[in-house]
């Protein structure tokens, strides 16, 4: 993603599983211009039904709080998109409010969703599988910073180079399990605008 979002024109998405990737192909496949996809590159769960919505440039709701007063907010693409949807559980469990975006299209970027989950929570996590700088959480932040700022934290590979293993073992190697993205929000929590 971060070779491929400073490219004029092109189109950069992360499906967050195979059905979600179907409606992304599809899409690519309709416009005239260069895209490029992420995909996974192991089998992930599969969350989404053929009645989500996609559309390019539009990120959709995938975890609305019990409350309605959001805490934070989770903003995640690819596989990881499923692990963010596990910690809001958890941590609605512990009494906080958590809304998890679902971001597939990176880049065109919906803006306008990510600014309103930003005004209602106050405070931001992105979580991706893919390097921090220059990734998905790059252009959550480039929003952000023009038009509502608000803490953030990033979850995602910390400037370090892959390694081979099962996919869960290197997810929880590179902090970006269940457990590291509550830990993220409570972070997050403790400098959110007030």
């Amino acid at each position: 993603m971060a070779i491929m979002r400073p490219i004029a024109n092109m189109k950069v998405f992360a499906p967050c599983d195979s059905i979600e990737a179907q409606k992304i192909t599809y899409a690519v496949s309709k416009f005239y211009g260069p895209a490029y996809i992420r995909y996974a590159r192991d089998k992930t769960p599969v969350f989404t039904t053929v009645e989500t919505p996609f559309e390019i440039g539009k990120a959709q709701i995938f975890w609305l709080p019990a409350k309605k007063k959001v805490d934070a907010a989770i903003i995640a693409c690819g596989s990881l998109v499923h692990n963010a949807i596990l910690a809001a559980g958890d941590l609605e469990k512990e009494g906080l409010s958590i809304k998890v975006i679902n971001n597939p299209s990176v880049k065109p970027i919906d803006e306008e969703t990510i600014i309103k989950a930003a005004k209602e929570a106050k405070a931001v996590v992105t979580v991706e599988e893919h390097q921090v700088a220059g990734g998905m959480g790059s252009a959550v932040a480039e929003v952000l910073a023009k038009n509502y700022p608000v803490p953030m934290e990033f979850i995602g590979v910390q400037n370090r180079f892959g390694e081979s293993g099962a996919l869960n073992e290197l997810i929880e190697a590179f902090g970006m399990g269940v457990s590291h993205i509550k830990e993220a929000v409570k972070k997050v929590l403790n400098r959110r605008i007030k």
